[in-house]
């Protein structure tokens, strides 16, 4: 062992007599530890918020979405959707109509979005209808007398108190224009299927009918609202999109997923950086704890420094010594704040030990994803700080001079 690191080991046990610089020195430590660990946990928990928003509403929506501004929609969009599919990096294309609605049963009522789809296609490019926990996607091909098929989100039938093989009457407030004013279209609805996305906002607020049967509701025979596309690589969505709309021409538009969500991944970067900032100044505390150990234990040990330099330790060997001193404390500490922070993160995820209310966070419970990466560059810039904090109580004592110290022992 080096001799530099060898004294630095040394004088982390501390004698009897110098039991005040012991206690900092753990308090130091510990207070490194903390940081370290609020900071892989914090950085969890914003890691496991995108990741299963993204995953969520990504499964829940397409990657890029067609769309034409003027009030006709899109009405050839077989041959278009046909068209387009065969670009490069795009997977699969489906036809869908959107509309607000408004669903009734019996005496309980909600505005909804409608969307007529086509069964076969959708699963295709979204991954919401392969998540029917009763009925079955099938039943979105079936016809009734006087009823259309209709499958509903977990929380919508919750609130309507629907059930499968139930009949709800669904309203659109685009109507017919009569004498007697503007009167809304309505058609009766079997629900076929009920679907559990486990996101809250599409389980309580979605409706999915077949596309043919959504036409006849709005009225709007051979005309879909939307073209939406599923891509090889969800980060390529903005080219991707802008090859769309080159293909198709004047008139359309496109939105990716990212333009869709912009604010609320905007948010979750913004919420990391201030996690970062507030709990780095865990951190700072730790780093003023490091210097005022190597500052107290500096005039603590002036005469042994003095020996050492008088046996021919040179300034350079010195201030290895008081700088591997905070380093080690650095480490120490970065050691044991990693390993409680990635088992706190995987215990919580685990577990699910924080609850949340999902129709205010989307989310049934705090989501950990706990990342490698971060607990290296977490690790680096704890023991970056650390270093920082050595370097002025180091070099003041590499400048002690051997002589003075030691004409008055």
């Amino acid at each position: 062992m080096r001799f530099q690191l060898f004294v630095a080991l040394r004088y982390l046990k501390a004698k009897r007599r110098q039991a005040v610089i012991s206690l900092i020195t753990v308090i130091s430590v510990l207070g490194v530890a903390a940081g370290v660990g609020a900071l892989v946990v914090a950085l969890a928990i914003n890691n496991g918020f995108r990741q299963e928003l993204e995953n969520r509403l990504l499964g829940a929506t397409s990657n890029i979405n067609l769309v034409r501004p003027a009030n006709d929609g899109i009405k050839d969009y077989e041959e278009l959707s046909e068209r387009l599919a065969h670009l490069p990096h795009v997977i699969a294309s489906a036809p869908a109509l959107y509309e607000e609605v408004l669903i009734s049963a019996r005496s309980r009522a909600q505005g909804v979005v409608l969307k007529g789809v086509d069964p076969e296609r959708e699963v295709r490019v979204a991954d919401l209808l392969t998540r029917v926990k009763e009925g079955s996607l099938a039943g979105l091909s079936e016809r009734f007398a006087n009823a259309d098929p209709l499958i509903v989100g977990k929380e919508l039938a919750k609130s309507l108190g629907v059930f499968v093989g139930d009949t709800v009457l669904v309203t659109s407030p685009q109507g017919s224009l009569t004498p007697y004013g503007v009167v809304p279209k309505f058609r009766h609805f079997r629900v076929v299927g009920v679907f559990d996305s486990g996101f809250y906002d599409f389980d309580a607020s979605w409706a999915f009918t077949n596309l043919s049967a959504a036409q006849r509701l709005f009225d709007l025979a051979s005309v879909a609202s939307v073209i939406e596309f599923r891509i090889d690589d969800i980060y390529q969505a903005p080219v991707v999109a802008e090859s769309i709309r080159k293909a198709t021409g004047a008139g359309f538009d496109t939105t990716t997923w990212m333009e869709q969500n912009r604010s609320l991944f905007s948010a979750l970067r913004l919420e990391r950086l201030v996690t970062i900032l507030t709990i780095g100044l865990i951190m700072l505390v730790a780093a003023l704890n490091i210097f005022i150990t190597l500052a107290m234990m500096v005039m603590e040990k002036n005469r042994d420094i003095a020996v050492l330099m008088a046996m021919g330790a040179r300034a350079r060997q010195i201030w290895a010594v008081f700088t591997l001193h905070g380093l080690l404390i650095g480490a120490i500490g970065s050691f044991v704040g990693l390993i409680l922070g990635y088992g706190a993160s995987w215990v919580g995820d685990r577990y699910q030990l924080i609850h949340l209310q999902a129709d205010v966070y989307a989310l049934a419970s705090v989501p950990f994803r706990a990342r490698p990466l971060d607990g290296v560059w977490i690790a680096v810039a704890a023991l970056t700080i650390s270093f920082l904090a050595t370097l002025y109580p180091s070099l003041a004592a590499s400048r002690l001079s051997p002589v003075e110290i030691l004409r008055y022992e």
